[in-house]
């Protein structure tokens, strides 16, 4: 994480350490292209680039039963924010006492007791405080008064689709990666620990990876091309990951499996993290380990044969 990143865990923190800020508001799920449009209006004003975000989503704490599962970790989310531009990061721990802050009450206690905004960029959809009763008109109106300025950005779309963290959920767990990827404006990647495996796979198939993760979405049972990186020492190799309950040997619990592609050196990773690039085929039952053998080679081909392709694109874009 960069070094010149400030984050403070609380109103009385980011008034302690934070400078005069430009600022943005919302959960950043995914931190994606709308996301990222947001935050690239923050420079230019004299301030800081600064990121006010919740935790735990305040759907959990204020309708558990409406809460979306979450692409992303906090972690994750303040890294990406980073490279998007933004230097302070206010993270308030959101529960049922400050469900109840009022629209006027939020302004006053984050934005100006907090972190000093100057200028305030949010998507002309944007509401805030109790009730989401605030909206970005009685932004503007107060901001009229205590010193800030105010910017509605629009919705951002691609394709014809509302980019949203919504959206990006529903492509992710229907396989649709390419896209997934084109509106995070990075491939969708999780993490967790690598753990030992039911032992087949190395007898009877090809070793693997396997991958044990609190990631509360994955994408549809199949076999992708992905990347694996060591979340120790950023080590990374190309792989076809299968996600699935491994039919073929009468498996019943879910298992993220990773084949790495290309040879690797030193031992192997402990932690992991899996960046997902397309989606090769669905899961299947084969008759034996023997047939799946065969598949998972031709997996392998098809997946040297997409690193090819995207190599040389990229090598065509520079």
């Amino acid at each position: 994480m960069r070094s010149d990143l400030i984050v403070a865990r609380g109103l009385a923190e980011a008034s302690a350490r934070f400078a005069a800020s430009a600022v943005t508001i919302g959960n950043f799920d995914g931190v994606h292209i709308g996301h990222q449009t947001l935050m690239a209006r923050l420079g230019g004003h004299g301030a800081v680039p600064t990121a006010v975000t919740f935790d735990p989503h305040p759907t959990s704490v204020v309708a558990p039963d409406r809460a979306p599962r979450l692409m992303t970790q906090l972690h994750q989310r303040i890294e990406w924010m980073a490279e998007a531009g933004i230097r302070q990061v206010l993270v308030i721990p959101f529960d049922r006492e400050f469900s109840r802050v009022s629209p006027v009450d939020f302004v006053q206690q984050v934005l100006v007791d907090a972190v000093r905004a100057r200028h305030v960029a949010v998507g002309t959809n944007f509401r805030f405080g109790h009730k989401q009763g605030g909206t970005v008109e009685l932004l503007r109106e107060m901001g009229v008064t205590l010193g800030f300025t105010v910017e509605g950005v629009g919705a951002v779309t691609f394709r014809g689709k509302l980019v949203s963290s919504t959206e990006i959920r529903k492509c992710v767990e229907t396989g649709r990666l390419a896209l997934a990827m084109r509106m995070l404006g990075r491939p969708f990647g999780i993490e967790g620990d690598v753990v030992p495996g039911h032992g087949v796979g190395s007898a009877q198939t090809v070793s693997t990876l396997n991958l044990a993760t609190s990631a509360q979405v994955l994408p549809a049972r199949g076999v992708y091309v992905t990347q694996v990186r060591d979340l120790d020492t950023d080590r990374r190799w190309a792989a076809v990951t299968n996600i699935g309950f491994r039919p073929t040997f009468g498996g019943d619990t879910l298992a993220i499996e990773s084949h790495v592609i290309e040879a690797y050196q030193g031992k192997p990773p402990a932690r992991i993290g899996l960046d997902f690039f397309h989606r090769i085929r669905d899961e299947r039952k084969f008759p034996d380990a023997a047939a799946l053998k065969v598949q998972i080679l031709r997996d392998v081909g098809r997946a040297h044969a997409w690193w090819r392709r995207a190599r040389k694109y990229r090598a065509g874009r520079l």
